[in-house]
């Protein structure tokens, strides 16, 4: 199995989202990485933020990992502020550093939302697909996960099970 590597983009480390994450990683055996734990500036055209923890992060994400879930709540019908920030900083890697930027193709990529209701809203995922062909990522496919009364449904484990079989290590 390639290594690979979970980016949770959850404003609770310990929230709802991390019992979904903590299920990817023991069908897949792969890292995590938590970006509430990180000190992540915004992107800026300047590169002002250079000494926060993105450009290690992903020099090692980059050089260490061939599959990358990223994993994050719904947010006002979107990916988390968090998500959104890390993407915007791979802007980054495409002007001062193109030869880590690089690295990101062929790699793989999936993403997983999580959220209070079975509900899924169309056009979700469309980030995330967007930017992996972009990048020339290998684009996985996406699940919708839920969690309610502070349990992840059955249902939703075998989601997760199936997902990891048929999308991830596929």
């Amino acid at each position: 199995m390639a290594k690979g590597v979970i980016i949770q983009g959850s404003s609770r480390s310990e929230g709802d989202t991390s019992k979904v994450v903590s299920l990817l990683s023991a069908g897949t055996g792969y890292d995590i990485i938590d970006l509430n734990k990180k000190n992540i500036g915004h992107f800026d055209y300047d590169f002002n933020n250079r000494d926060d923890d993105f450009i290690n992060l992903f020099k090692t994400i980059v050089t260490e990992y061939k599959t990358i879930v990223f994993v994050t709540p719904i947010y006002w019908y979107s990916m988390s502020g968090l998500m959104k920030v890390f993407f915007d900083r791979i802007s980054d890697f495409l002007n001062l550093e193109k030869d880590y930027g690089r690295k990101l193709r062929g790699i793989k990529m999936a993403s997983v939302s999580s959220s209070n209701d079975e509900r899924f809203y169309e056009g979700f995922e469309m980030p995330f697909e967007n930017s992996a062909d972009y990048l020339g990522m290998e684009y996985k496919g996406h699940l919708h996960t839920w969690v309610k009364g502070n349990n992840v449904p059955e249902k939703v484990k075998k989601n997760i099970s199936e997902f990891v079989t048929k999308q991830i290590n596929k």
